[in-house]
């Protein structure tokens, strides 16, 4: 379970339909890690229409001992729904991607130097 999370919506009206999910998929991510000790949640429309529709921003800041992930996904669809789910898909690719790295199960790429080939 997320200790805290906070959702907050801007140039769109708050849904409570948007909010479960959201919650939902908070929940989701802390059977990734049950570290979660904040997940903050903005979802906003640009008001600009740029194609047909609007377009979504969800920003996803969740934050975990020793580390903070930040993901923003800007999203051309009428679908907010879309765009929560595709941020959220993203936000627990990043989280996995944080605990193989803590855990150790990746290793670190080392600084490769430049061979030259030998002369003819």
């Amino acid at each position: 379970m997320v200790n805290s999370l906070n959702i907050k919506f801007h140039n769109i009206p708050a849904s409570e339909a948007v909010e479960a999910e959201i919650r939902k998929r908070a929940e989701k991510l802390s059977q990734i890690s049950d570290r979660i000790n904040r997940c903050d949640v903005t979802v906003e429309t640009s008001g600009k229409h740029k194609h047909q529709g609007h377009e979504y921003e969800v920003r996803i800041d969740l934050t975990i001992p020793g580390a903070e992930i930040v993901l923003n996904r800007t999203h051309p669809n009428e679908d907010v729904y879309i765009a929560v789910r595709d941020a959220f898909d993203a936000a627990a690719r990043k989280l996995k991607e944080h605990i193989h790295v803590q855990r150790g199960d990746v290793k670190a790429h080392e600084a490769h130097e430049a061979h030259e080939a030998p002369a003819e």
